[in-house]
């Protein structure tokens, strides 16, 4: 069996690119994240799976190969050496190699899809829900909603949140109002409708790859890449100054979400429309 702790902190990095016919998808993401990759393939007519996997002291990699030998549209690269002491440092790492194959690849693979392995992930797929979205025009990365609430507060900015939740008084306390918003939000969508935003994963998403030729993840703390209007609308909203504090889970003096930076860069770069489906993409 997957140590499920430690694909998610080891190698959150699977990319599942797909193609129908002028269509790429990218998804990343324990054994029955494959079996839900493999099921979402079947919506096309051909696909790849991309690993990048860090050197770990369970059997994970042994199950890598053993997975590759039934199913050889999988490739991995196994990286043996800890880049950085900071997390969202080495998750980017692992993004930007996944992302660098699908952009040697563009023409090929107009889309890809990120998601991570993980327990969300390994529910029931709804195929459904993913492919009547692949012939819409109005989004350009699309995330998806998940019951009962939305889950990924660390990589979403949503007005007036636009900036991490870590970085602010009352963290803990800000992460469920936040949660709460954005729940809020995605229920009452009129139908048909997609949520804007500045940011959001929520352990999966998918991306029009011309759209993020010219960007990448980056696990660093880019203010520079927020306006300041927004910055103030988030500590107005928080009634709070910007806070730079180490956490158990991450060192909020050096790290932000490594999601945030890649969004934001894609709006200002290429115009890309970052939306949310209300939908329920695994149940």
């Amino acid at each position: 069996m997957f140590d499920l702790f430690g694909l998610i902190h080891l190698f959150l990095f699977q990319f599942l690119i797909v193609l129908y016919n002028y269509m790429n998808c990218c998804f990343c993401g324990p054994v029955k994240v494959l079996e839900n990759i493999e099921i979402l393939g079947s919506l096309f007519n051909d696909y790849r799976i991309v690993i990048y996997y860090d050197t770990s002291s369970d059997n994970t990699l042994d199950i890598l190969k053993a997975y590759q030998l039934q199913n050889p549209k999988m490739y991995f690269y196994v990286n043996k050496k800890v880049s950085s002491p900071f997390r969202t440092y080495n998750l980017a790492i692992a993004r930007n190699w996944c992302l660098q194959y699908v952009k040697q690849r563009k023409d090929y693979f107009p889309f890809f899809v990120m998601m991570d392995f993980d327990d969300v992930n390994c529910k029931e797929v709804c195929t459904n829900t993913l492919s009547k979205y692949l012939k819409r025009e109005d989004w350009d990365a699309l995330s998806f909603n998940t019951f009962p609430k939305y889950y990924d507060i660390w990589a979403l900015s949503i007005y007036p949140y636009c900036f991490s939740y870590n970085h602010f008084a009352n963290s803990e306390q800000h992460y469920t109002i936040i949660q709460n918003y954005v729940t809020k939000l995605l229920n009452n969508l009129p139908p048909n409708q997609l949520q804007q935003c500045i940011s959001a994963f929520n352990g999966f998403s998918i991306y029009r790859t011309h759209l993020f030729l010219d960007t990448y993840y980056d696990g660093r703390i880019r203010l520079d890449l927020i306006p300041p209007k927004n910055l103030e609308a988030h500590k107005k909203a928080t009634k709070s100054k910007l806070i730079f504090k180490k956490y158990i889970t991450v060192d909020g003096r050096y790290e932000d979400c490594e999601h945030r930076a890649f969004h934001i860069q894609a709006f200002k770069k290429s115009g890309a429309k970052i939306r949310i489906s209300p939908e329920i993409l695994f149940r």
